[in-house]
């Protein structure tokens, strides 16, 4: 039986290439906006691109909330690009708009450097060592980014990359997941990720 993923529609991400992929690895892959759908979901995937604004939404229809209770029900949940940095208290792109604040910390922009801003491309992974989501995956191997804000290196990151400055490439707490970088545009690495959250069965 095909593993069944839930992916939020929330009108701010590139869901046809998550789509793509998750289909690619054999899931069973529906689309929702719906509160009701995500609160009943098996496992839920919240891609996003661009302002951190734009998660206004998730609160506005009432998807915040089915999240939350997903999250505490132990359904496993992966958050990409902005929808990891929405796992956050907030994000100074948006000080206004809170986010799920299932970590507590704040997202903020890269520092001022001689860097070019956003971070657009490929670039490195290292993962901590007992990383569930990173099973596999060696310290090295590349992954496709594209963002201005990143997040702290804390207890629940999972993998680490250099830009500018070290920053928490990927985060994991029990059944939370959140990658700053897109694994639908990642080759076989992204792939061996996304595997890793449809096989994870939370204890």
């Amino acid at each position: 039986m095909a593993i069944q993923v839930t992916v939020i529609d929330y009108k701010a991400g590139n869901l046809t290439s998550v789509v793509k992929a998750l289909r690619h690895l054999g899931a069973e892959v529906s689309v929702t906006d719906r509160p009701e759908v995500v609160a009943a979901a098996e496992r839920i995937i919240l891609p996003g691109v661009g302002h951190f604004a734009a998660t206004r939404r998730l609160d506005e229809t009432g998807l915040t909330p089915a999240i939350r209770e997903a999250i505490a029900g132990r359904v496993p949940f992966l958050g990409i690009c902005v929808g990891m940095q929405w796992l956050y208290a907030g994000s100074t792109e948006a000080p206004n708009q809170c986010g799920l604040g299932h970590f507590p910390e704040r997202i903020e922009r890269f520092p001022e450097s001689e860097e070019k801003v956003p971070h657009v491309g490929w670039n490195q992974l290292d993962p901590i060592r007992g990383s569930r989501i990173f099973a596999g995956v060696e310290k090295g191997e590349f992954a496709y980014f594209t963002h201005s804000w990143r997040a702290p290196i804390t207890a629940a990151t999972a993998a680490v990359t250099q830009y500018i400055q070290p920053f928490a490439s990927a985060v994991e707490d029990k059944n939370v997941f959140g990658l700053q970088f897109h694994p639908e545009k990642s080759g076989e690495s992204g792939l061996k990720i996304l595997r890793n959250f449809l096989e994870f069965r939370p204890c």
